[in-house]
């Protein structure tokens, strides 16, 4: 999957993947991880999520990294935020008050930008890869990222054979194998969502779980 598809599902607004309010996955059990006050959370991916709001209201920094210079720049905007812009490596990279967001590759990350990072929040950045880029973006992740951190992953779990991705489906027996050496893996809720996501039951889907992740430091 090249940068351009994902370029061109912005530019055309195809973004069906965005929500339109905190998820409440991360309102519900974010707080169990019980991290520091200031502690600075890596959100890979992060598109123009609300969430990126709500963790830094409950007094986190902020670290977002995104593909397309457009979600960054549409979150600035519909948040009434003025960034400021610098440079950073590869990275171009807009700053207000505890959020960062870098516009960038995610694999041209290095392991001093992420030193300072006591957690992980991913949504939506495993389920939007296909298979062989799960494997590298979970090895870099883990490559990079300080011992001790921690945090919350959703997955998508259905027939890929019955539609195609992204968003795709990613098995419980997947995540273990990409994160369970560096991660306790524990399962908080698993929901079946088929009703409420018209794409998937237009697309022959019969089954469609929600997985919730928490990361726990091994």
């Amino acid at each position: 999957m090249q940068p351009e598809f994902w370029h061109k599902r912005w530019e055309q607004n195809q973004i069906g993947f965005h929500l339109s309010e905190v998820n409440p996955y991360l309102q519900r059990y974010w707080p169990q991880l019980e991290l520091a006050p200031g502690s600075r959370v890596l959100v890979p991916l992060c598109g123009k999520s609300l969430d990126l709001s709500w963790l830094a209201s409950q007094g986190h920094q902020v670290l977002g990294i995104e593909l397309s210079e457009k979600a960054i720049q549409d979150f600035f905007s519909e948040q009434q935020l003025q960034p400021q812009v610098s440079l950073r490596g590869g990275f171009k990279v807009y700053e207000y008050g505890p959020i960062q967001l870098w516009c960038g590759d995610f694999f041209a990350l290095q392991a001093t930008d992420v030193a300072d990072c006591q957690a992980l929040y991913d949504r939506a950045a495993l389920i939007a890869l296909p298979p062989e880029m799960r494997e590298r973006y979970a090895a870099h992740l883990q490559s990079v990222l300080p011992q001790g951190c921690q945090g919350l992953l959703i997955t998508l779990d259905y027939d890929q054979a019955l539609m195609a991705g992204p968003p795709f489906a990613v098995l419980d027996d997947e995540v273990k194998a990409l994160l369970g050496k560096r991660w306790q893996l524990r399962v908080e809720e698993e929901r079946d969502i088929l009703g409420e996501s018209w794409k998937f039951l237009q697309g022959g889907v019969t089954r469609l779980e929600e997985r919730v992740y928490r990361l726990l430091a091994r």
